[in-house]
C-alpha cells in the first residue's frame, strides 16, 4: 500500500500524507454489522472532563469485528476488505458457506476470492487461518491473539503489528509480542496466522491540527508554557528548562516512569519490554 502526497496549496498540505485506498474494494454495507456507538468525548455522566485531550471526533458507525474466530468447520470466502474509521487497520467481510457474513482483521497477503477457516487444529499455515495456539508450530507468526480461551482476541491487533510463537511448555506457549516483550499464554487461546496488513500507518504524516480533530483528539498544552499554578513545569523566564523529569500536571512522573502494578500476569511475563 503506498503513503500518497498532496500538492502544497495551503501550508498545511505541504507535509501531509495518507494512505491510497487502491486496496480498499467495497463501502460498508452490512447494516447487521454496523452499529451506533456514543461518543461520550471523555467525559463522564454528569458531562465533566474525565480523560483530557479527547472529544467525539468525526461521525462513524462501529463494525462488529469477529475476534473470537470460533466459526469451526466452516470455510469462508473474503468478499470485500473495507476501510474501518475505528481502527488503523484494513478489515475484510468473510462470506461463510451457510450464509453468514462476519468483519475479520485483514492480514498482509489476504486478498478479495481467498477462502480461509477456523479450527483447533489441522489447518495450512496461511494467513487469514485461526487456530488455537497449541496447533500452531513454532516460529509461526501470529495476530489477533486471545488472553482468555473464548474471550475474543485482545492484543496484536493494530496496523503492521504481528508476534511469533517461540516456543511450548505444557498449558501454555511462549509468545514474542511486538515491543520485545516475552510472555506466557495459554495454548488453548486462539490466535491468527500472519501479520495485520496496512503496516505503512507508520508512514503517515497528519500533516495539521484539524486532522486530528476529526479524530478525536483534543489539542495539548506544554507544561512549560503555563503558569506554576497550572502545572509543575510553569514559569520562569522565557523558555527555562525547570530540570524536573517530565509530570503530569498533578506531580505524576511520566514519559518512562514504570506504572504496572502486581498483577498476577507477572508470573506469566518471562521478560519485559527493553525499558520496562
Amino acid at each position: 500500500m503506498a503513503v500518497k502526497t498532496y500538492k502544497p496549496y495551503t501550508p498545511s498540505r505541504r507535509f501531509m500524507t495518507a494512505l491510497s485506498s487502491e486496496d480498499i474494494t467495497a463501502k460498508a454495507s452490512i447494516r447487521s454489522l454496523l452499529v451506533k456507538l456514543p461518543a461520550t468525548a471523555g467525559r463522564n455522566n454528569n458531562g465533566r472532563i474525565t480523560s483530557r485531550h479527547k472529544e467525539a471526533g468525526a461521525k462513524k458507525l462501529y463494525r462488529i469485528i469477529d475476534f473470537k474466530r470460533r466459526k469451526f468447520g466452516i470455510t469462508g470466502t473474503v468478499e470485500a476488505i473495507e476501510y474501518d474509521p475505528n481502527r488503523n487497520c484494513r478489515i475484510a467481510l468473510i462470506s461463510y458457506a451457510d450464509g453468514e457474513k462476519r468483519y475479520i482483521i485483514k492480514p498482509n497477503g489476504l486478498n478479495v476470492g481467498d477462502k480461509i477457516s477456523s479450527a483447533e487444529a489441522g489447518l495450512d499455515i496461511k494467513p487469514g487461518n485461526a487456530m488455537k495456539m497449541k496447533s500452531i508450530p513454532i516460529g509461526t507468526v501470529i495476530h489477533n491473539i486471545e488472553l482468555k480461551p473464548g474471550k475474543g482476541a485482545q492484543i496484536v491487533r493494530s496496523a503492521g503489528g504481528h508476534a511469533q510463537l517461540m516456543g511450548k511448555e505444557e498449558k501454555y506457549v511462549i509468545v514474542r509480542l511486538p515491543s520485545g516483550e516475552m510472555r506466557r499464554i495459554l495454548a488453548e487461546c486462539m490466535a491468527t496466522i500472519g501479520t495485520v496488513g496496512n503496516e505503512d500507518w507508520a508512514n503517515v504524516t497528519i500533516g495539521k491540527a484539524g486532522r486530528n480533530r476529526h479524530r478525536g483528539i483534543r489539542p495539548q498544552t506544554r507544561g512549560s508554557a503555563m503558569n506554576p499554578i497550572d502545572h509543575p513545569h510553569g514559569g520562569g523566564e522565557g523558555k527555562k528548562n525547570s530540570g524536573r523529569h517530565p509530570v503530569t500536571p498533578w506531580g505524576k512522573p511520566t514519559k518512562g516512569a514504570k506504572t504496572r502494578r502486581k498483577k498476577a500476569s507477572n508470573k506469566l511475563i518471562i521478560s519485559r519490554r527493553k525499558g520496562r
